[in-house]
């Protein structure tokens, strides 16, 4: 019988210092957060290779771990998106290519995507904003994500990722003011990185 291993992840390292209107103290603070999850992710798979190898599967330790998984993995990744779609030197929109013709097919426009996706990610509540593409269409569209494994839609791809949980911008605003920090957001996103997510 063979026996199941575990995948081990490795965080990676985001250089964002300097960030126009994101501290780096605030940097410093969600890189550990990330860390963690990286950290949780390979410690839920090792304990759940654990228990299949144990002949454990389907016991009600082995059903919370699987649930578990899917927040710490989403935190995970979402945190790589996110990091992964900022630069120093960013700016507010593209100048144009297949990310604005993948816009324009399903908003019309930039700044009619722009604003829904200000909106959402200025609703009340924790959790993301991801614009994700439809693979079958290839087109944008933009989503709530409520905690980082609820509302993803199954097989879309995200491009670009925006946390709007409090922790990626208290240092830096107040709760009230997470609009500001959607502007700053907004003036750092690394444009060349997000059109190179499109399927």
């Amino acid at each position: 019988m063979a026996i199941l291993t575990s995948q081990a992840y490795a965080a990676k390292d985001f250089n964002l210092a300097g960030l126009n209107g994101i501290s780096d103290k605030t940097l410093e603070i969600h890189f550990a957060l990330y860390k963690g999850y990286v950290t949780n992710t390979n410690t839920l798979n090792e304990q759940i290779a654990d228990l299949i190898n144990n002949g454990k599967i389907g016991t009600p330790a082995y059903a919370e771990l699987k649930r578990r998984l899917g927040f710490e993995y989403n935190g995970m990744v979402l945190h790589e998106y996110y990091f992964g779609n900022l630069k120093n030197g960013g700016s507010d929109a593209p100048t144009g290519g297949k990310l604005i013709d993948a816009i324009s097919a399903g908003y019309g426009d930039y700044e009619t995507w722009k604003s829904d996706f200000v909106k959402v990610g200025a609703m009340r509540g924790v959790g993301w904003a991801v614009a994700y593409q439809d693979p079958s269409s290839g087109r944008i569209s933009n989503h709530w994500i409520t905690l980082h494994e609820d509302g993803n839609p199954a097989g879309y791809k995200p491009i670009l990722v925006m946390d709007v949980w409090e922790h990626a911008f208290l240092l830096d605003y107040k709760p009230v003011e997470r609009p500001k920090y959607i502007e700053a957001f907004f003036s750092n996103i690394d444009w060349a990185a997000v059109e190179g997510r499109l399927l």
